[in-house]
C-alpha cells in the first residue's frame, strides 16, 4: 500500500495540469447529452495511460468509462458528471464560458478533471501490480438535465450495464459554502428526491360581468392553494424533510373573461420513499377540493432522480482516508440540503457514496451553485484527486469490507 504521503504529493504535483484541464472545460461548456467535445478530449486522454482499457457510448452518445484492472478482486467505481447548465456567465476569469448562454455553474468542470487526476494517478499505480481488483472511472453525462423520456444520464448508463460488474461507488461534489481544506459528509438519505408535477383546475368560464352563471376555477385556486401549503406543516411530520414548491400559474386572457381552466406546475422534494409518496398523495387531495365546488381536475407527478442515499460504511472509508492524508481537514457531518442528483440512481443500485468538498474562493463573494458568478478555489483540485485515490486503493487492498464497523468521526 502506497504511504498518504505518496498519494498526495502525486497529486500535488499534477495541480497546474488539474487547473488546466478544468479551466479548458470551464471556456468550453456543453448542454447534457451534448457533452461531445468534453467527451472526446476525456477518452483521449485516457487512452494515453498505461493500462487504461477505454469505453465510450455505454448507455448513451457522450459517456466514457475507463477501466484499470488485475483480473480478480473486487470493483470500484468512481464517476465524474460532465454536463454544463444554460446560465450566462458574468464572471470576469481568463477562463470564462465561450459558450454563449452555457456554463458550468455546479463544478462538473472541476468534477471531470479530479477524475482525469485519479485515473493519471492509479494507471501508473496499477503498473507495479500489486494491486487485485478493479477500477471503473465513469465520466457520466447529462447529470443536470432529462431527456424526452425524463431520464438523465446515470439511469442510462445503469441500464447499460456500467455498474453490474461494481461492488462500490464513490463521487465528490464541488461544495461552495466550506473553504478548501473541508468537507461534507452524510449518512443515508442526503440529496433529494426530485419531481415534478402538473395539475389543472377546469370550470365553465364565462363573463366577468355574471359569475353566478358559471363555474370559475381561480376561485377554486383559493382553496387549493391554501391546501398545498398546508401539506409540509400540517400532513408531514417536522422530523422529516420535505418541500412542495410552485412555480408556476396560468390562467386567463382578458380582464373580463373568466377562464375555462387554471394550469398549475411545481416541485416535490423529499428524502424518504414513504414521504415522497405522501407528498403526492396530498398533494393530488388538495386538488381535489375543486371537485365539491363545481369543477373538476388533472393532476400528474412525473418522478425525477431518487434521493442520495449514502452507505455508512463507505462514507467511513472516505472519513478516514481525510484523517490519513488531511490531519487538519474539518469534517462536518449534515444532510447536503433539497437539492437533486442522480447519483441517487447509483447509490439506489449499489453501495455507494458522495461527499461535498469545500471550494469556497476567499473573495467576499458569495458563489453559489447554479448562479452565473459560480467559481471554484483551485487548491482543491489535488485535495480531491488524493481523497478519490486513496480511499479506492485502501478498497482494492483490502483495508475496508463490507463486514468493518467504521464509524464517522466528526
Amino acid at each position: 500500500m502506497p504511504n498518504n504521503p505518496l498519494i498526495l504529493k502525486q497529486a500535488n504535483c499534477l495541480f497546474s495540469q488539474l487547473v488546466e484541464w478544468r479551466r479548458a472545460f470551464h471556456q468550453h461548456p456543453e448542454l447534457s447529452f451534448q457533452e461531445f467535445r468534453t467527451s472526446q478530449f476525456v477518452a483521449e486522454t485516457l487512452r494515453r495511460m498505461p493500462g487504461m482499457k477505454v469505453e465510450t457510448g455505454i448507455g448513451t452518445a457522450t459517456s466514457v468509462i475507463g477501466i484499470l484492472t488485475s483480473g480478480e478482486g473486487p470493483t470500484i467505481a468512481i464517476r465524474a458528471d460532465m454536463d454544463a447548465l444554460p446560465i450566462t456567465e458574468i464572471n470576469k476569469v481568463s477562463y470564462c464560458s465561450e459558450n454563449n448562454g452555457v456554463m458550468h455553474a455546479c463544478g462538473h468542470d472541476a468534477h471531470t478533471a479530479i477524475l482525469l487526476g485519479v485515473s493519471s494517478i492509479l494507471a501508473q499505480s496499477f503498473q507495479e501490480n500489486v494491486w487485485k481488483g478493479t477500477v471503473k472511472f465513469i465520466f457520466q453525462p447529462a447529470e443536470e438535465s432529462t431527456d424526452q423520456n425524463g431520464l438523465s444520464g446515470s439511469p442510462y448508463m445503469i441500464q447499460a450495464g456500467a455498474y453490474d460488474d461494481v461492488d462500490a461507488a464513490i463521487a465528490l461534489h464541488m461544495c461552495p459554502w466550506l473553504p478548501a481544506g473541508a468537507a461534507q459528509i452524510n449518512d443515508g438519505y442526503s440529496m433529494a428526491n426530485v419531481d415534478v408535477f402538473q395539475g389543472k383546475i377546469y370550470g365553465t368560464g364565462g363573463h366577468g360581468a355574471y359569475p353566478e352563471l358559471g363555474t370559475d376555477p381561480i376561485w377554486m385556486l383559493g382553496p387549493v392553494m391554501q391546501a398545498i401549503h398546508g401539506i409540509i406543516s400540517r400532513r408531514i411530520s417536522a422530523l422529516d424533510a420535505g418541500v412542495v414548491s410552485i412555480g408556476q400559474i396560468h390562467a386567463g386572457t382578458a380582464s373580463n373573461i373568466i377562464p375555462t381552466e387554471v394550469a398549475m406546475e411545481g416541485i416535490l422534494r423529499s428524502y424518504t420513499p414513504e414521504v415522497r409518496n405522501l407528498l403526492e398523495e396530498e398533494l393530488k387531495k388538495a386538488f381535489s377540493i375543486v371537485e365539491h365546488l363545481g369543477g373538476r381536475y388533472t393532476f400528474h407527478v412525473e418522478k425525477g432522480e431518487p434521493a442520495l442515499n449514502n452507505n455508512k460504511m463507505i462514507n467511513g472509508w472516505i472519513a478516514s482516508t481525510i484523517s490519513e492524508i488531511f490531519p487538519n481537514f474539518q469534517i462536518i457531518k449534515r444532510p447536503f440540503g433539497m437539492g437533486g442528483e442522480d447519483f441517487g440512481y447509483v447509490t439506489q443500485k449499489l453501495p455507494g457514496s458522495m461527499f461535498f468538498l469545500g471550494c469556497r474562493l476567499q473573495d467576499g463573494e458569495q458563489r453559489d451553485l447554479h448562479t452565473p458568478i459560480f467559481d471554484i478555489d483551485e487548491n482543491c483540485l489535488p485535495m480531491g484527486v488524493a481523497i478519490l485515490a486513496q480511499t479506492a486503493l485502501k478498497f482494492l487492498a483490502g483495508e475496508v469490507t463490507f463486514t468493518q464497523n467504521i464509524s464517522l468521526e466528526v
